[in-house]
């Protein structure tokens, strides 16, 4: 069925302007911003297909992992769509990072897990950064360190104080994110932490905690004792 040819209070721009921006699907957001469908599928049908990509079943979740060019596979959404779908999803990750902004003083892993949440999430693959600190601290910057499987041989210390020292870092926060969802801590996220802990006590930059990050939630190894 056409757009055109739908009830117009299930129309999304009708029923936006009638009922307010939370009365609409995550599929009738979707479509306003793609605007346009196909010959075969009407636009709602097509935001329905494009949220449906990742695990058969509409989710928000798709946006997250699809790539450019998986976005431009989908039959209907071209260069321009599957940009706009992306920024999208960049600028949803920014505004989290700056709603928590007053709180960079980073004094608890909530603060910490709450301002990474979003850009690590849903990652398909482990990506461990390094959050440097100032005396205070405060934020300094994160830095990537790696990207895969968490080894030892990937993290390396040498790779992980080397920044650190550059930037003049107080201290630090280890954080990677188990693209699993469950945050609990393997073994080698354990020894690697142990690792990391003994290099920063002989450079005098201490290792503060190690924050995995899971779907939603989170893992303290400092707050659980295991630093």
């Amino acid at each position: 069925m056409r757009i055109q040819d739908q009830p117009i209070d299930e129309r999304p721009y009708e029923k936006f302007m009638t009922y307010g921006v939370n009365a609409l699907t995550d599929i009738e957001l979707l479509a306003i911003l793609l605007r346009t469908g196909t010959k075969s599928h009407n636009v709602t049908e097509l935001s329905r297909i494009v949220l449906s990509c990742y695990k058969g079943e509409p989710s928000l979740i798709s946006l997250y992992q699809l790539s450019l060019e998986e976005l431009k596979n989908i039959k209907g959404i071209g260069k321009i769509k599957a940009i706009q779908i992306l920024s999208l999803v960049e600028l949803s990750k920014r505004l989290n990072k700056q709603r928590y902004m007053p709180y960079l003083k980073v004094d608890s892993p909530d603060k910490v897990s709450n301002y990474f949440m979003e850009e690590l999430r849903h990652k398909r693959e482990e990506h461990f950064k390094i959050i440097l600190l100032d005396a205070k601290c405060r934020m300094l910057s994160a830095e990537d360190v790696s990207k895969g499987s968490l080894t030892a041989s990937i993290v390396h210390p040498r790779e992980v104080y080397k920044v650190a020292i550059q930037k003049s870092a107080y201290s630090v926060i280890a954080m990677h994110n188990h693209p699993s969802g469950d945050p609990t801590p393997s073994q080698e996220d354990i020894r690697i932490t142990s690792r990391l802990k003994e290099v920063g006590e002989i450079v005098g930059i201490p290792l503060l905690d190690h924050i995995i990050i899971g779907d939603g939630t989170y893992f303290s190894l400092k707050q659980e004792s295991y630093l």
